[in-house]
């Protein structure tokens, strides 16, 4: 039997396969499907069947085809029907849910104030329920699945440790589950950001990709094959500016500011950092020393993995204008110019696209699963 894979892994499943195909293509055929995965008749043909009878997929009898003898070919489309994917992106000062349906389409989205760091887990969580059941109300839509994305790490048993969360070995989604009594998967951001480009890519494509998510928190994660993984710990710090040792402390926005408050500046965002540093050299020496060390285990992550193409994301990159040059020219000073380099534009845009991506996750590993755990509900 072949399994689903873990959070974000390509489709694997025949119907897995089918479905992403569906959603990526408005209207497609069974045959267009046998061509674009390489499976054979009979099991495109068992796996959609199985998708119309889970009411995933649809017909298009309106747009049936008759080509001379034989059946006629009756195209496929994503169906409408009443499930509502939840994703809940957790950030540092704030929260956002939002409602997709199977299509990927957003039905509701709500962005929550919540200092996380300051709320004891209980009220956090008791945040983020009422959010969701008052969005769920002005809904004809039922709940049938979560995904969560955080800061920091996610172990095996998805308990979360994020130091600027001030979580330690948190268990958010055995709480959801229990309110909510739907599937519940949880992901740190930075391979998520990483599932919404293996999303929207065709079946087949390979292409390693890594991505470097630098905030609050600093990560990275790498899809290779049909899997997407996080890489833990990320190279080591080696500055007489912002210090030596773990990465994730050193080069965090937290950590830069303290820098720049030891200098005697005062800035309470890396915004307001990057706007003194225009007039205040030893600022900006703060934050470009960030960029270069950014840099640094960026080319080492390249040398080490070797992908086409790295991914930048985060206020380290959004927030301070001139970062992305100078973290550009350093790694391109060891990779070269044939390494492809890429920014997530904005931190909407980035909270956006985990959120969907995290809560269709499950319906795309997944489908039949998914559905059968609905009837066992």
């Amino acid at each position: 039997m072949i399994k689903s894979g873990p959070v974000f892994t390509r489709p694997r499943t025949p119907a897995a396969k089918c479905l992403h195909l569906v959603r990526l293509n408005p209207i497609i055929t069974r045959s267009e499907l046998v061509e674009a995965t390489g499976l054979s008749q009979p099991t495109i043909t068992r796996a959609t069947t199985s998708l119309l009878n889970a009411g995933l997929i649809q017909e298009r009898t309106d747009l049936t085809q008759s080509r001379g003898r034989g059946r006629p070919t009756v195209p496929l489309e994503a169906a409408d029907n009443d499930w509502a994917l939840g994703g809940i992106s957790v950030g540092t000062k704030q929260t956002y849910i939002g409602l997709y349906d199977i299509k990927g389409r957003t039905l509701s989205e709500e962005e929550l104030a919540t200092p996380v760091a300051n709320l004891s887990e209980d009220d956090f969580l008791e945040h983020i329920m009422a959010g969701i059941n008052r969005m769920m109300t002005n809904l004809n839509h039922r709940l049938v699945s979560l995904g969560v994305t955080t800061s920091g790490t996610v172990d095996d048993n998805g308990l979360v440790t994020a130091e600027n969360l001030n979580w330690h070995g948190v268990d958010i989604a055995e709480r959801l589950r229990f309110q909510f009594g739907v599937p519940v998967v949880v992901s740190s951001a930075i391979p998520a950001i990483l599932g919404s480009e293996t999303q929207a890519a065709e079946i087949g494509t390979s292409e390693r990709v890594l991505v470097l998510f630098a905030d609050d928190s600093i990560g990275s994660a790498l899809s290779v094959e049909d899997e997407v993984s996080p890489i833990i710990p990320v190279p080591q710090t080696h500055s007489e500016l912002l210090g030596h040792g773990a990465s994730e402390h050193l080069l965090a926005t937290r950590h830069v500011l303290e820098q720049v408050r030891h200098e005697g500046v005062e800035a309470a965002t890396l915004a307001d950092a990057a706007q003194i540093a225009d007039s205040n050299p030893t600022v900006r020496a703060i934050l470009d020393e960030r960029a270069r060390q950014l840099g640094a285990i960026t080319a080492e992550l390249v040398k080490a993995h070797c992908p086409a193409t790295v991914v930048i994301a985060g206020g380290a990159f959004t927030d301070d204008p001139k970062a992305p040059k100078q973290f550009a020219a350093t790694v391109r000073a060891t990779a070269g110019d044939e390494l492809q380099l890429r920014m997530i534009p904005s931190h909407k845009e980035i909270v956006r696209a985990v959120a969907r991506t995290v809560a269709t996750d499950q319906l795309l590993r997944q489908p039949l699963e998914l559905g059968r755990s609905l009837q066992c509900a």
